[in-house]
């Protein structure tokens, strides 16, 4: 079994492998949980840091959003909740601060992994014998076990995906958006962003303007994301049901 131990650095002992209903039970609680923690992070959000992102990736011309659909804003909400300048907190880290959870709960474990997502470009290397797939972490240089019942169903073999993971318990989910990734747009990447051709891939993977840029030119190129969890907070959102009521969104 492949374990997204990477992830969470730490060492677990042998088990029996689990069941698909096992592991599908599990990655289904844990995933209702990390919902939760995703709605709650809304009330440490403005609507300015919203479009502030938005009009990083070309989707808000000044106030404005400028969308081809609603998708395109996840991309924006992931940013705002996973990332920050430097010097400034992050929304899901003030939400951290701010809850009031049981020591050792599942409730506390999946909000410390999602304090702990990684930004990342996985290529799918196949199926796990019980449930998900095995992915490949092209610049991290790591294999994990990746549970998602959307994408297992939906992505062939072979495919590379940008996405952001994190590692609640044995195994990696998906913490926001999920975007095709075309290995020939990484040049673009660094085109932008030239300040990251200094660093190592698995520390330039970890700049938030590595995500920020390929997010940018994904939408530039008319990529759309795969909604994923970080979807379901978009009618939970006041700002998103304004715009979401405009003409021909």
């Amino acid at each position: 079994m492949v374990a997204a131990i990477a992830l969470r650095e730490e060492n677990a002992g042998p088990a029996a492998a689990p069941t698909r209903a096992e592991v599908l039970a599990r990655y289904r609680r844990l995933r209702a949980i990390s919902k939760r923690h995703h709605t709650a992070t809304l009330d440490f959000l403005s609507a300015d840091a919203i479009v502030h992102h938005a009009r990083q990736l070309g989707l808000a011309v000044g106030k404005t959003l400028v969308l081809d659909s609603m998708d395109e804003l996840t991309l924006a909400f992931d940013l705002a909740i996973h990332t920050a300048p430097i010097g400034r907190s992050r929304a899901i880290d003030r939400y951290a601060r701010s809850a009031r959870l049981a020591p050792g709960s599942d409730e506390t474990l999946v909000l410390e992994a999602m304090c702990q997502a990684r930004f990342s470009i996985v290529c799918v290397e196949r199926r796990h014998e019980a449930a998900g797939l095995i992915v490949a972490d092209l610049l991290r240089r790591i294999e994990l076990w990746l549970v998602d019942e959307g994408l297992e169903s939906s992505i062939p073999d072979g495919s590379v995906m940008a996405t952001r993971l994190y590692a609640p318990d044995g195994f990696a989910m998906t913490a926001g958006v999920s975007l095709p990734f075309d290995l020939g747009l990484m040049e673009e990447v660094l085109e932008e962003v030239p300040q990251l051709r200094r660093k190592r891939p698995a520390e330039a993977a970890g700049d938030r303007r590595f995500a920020e840029a390929v997010y940018r030119i994904a939408i530039a190129d008319g990529i759309h994301p795969t909604p994923g969890p970080i979807y379901h907070i978009l009618g939970r959102c006041s700002f998103c049901r304004l715009v979401m009521d405009r003409p021909g969104i």
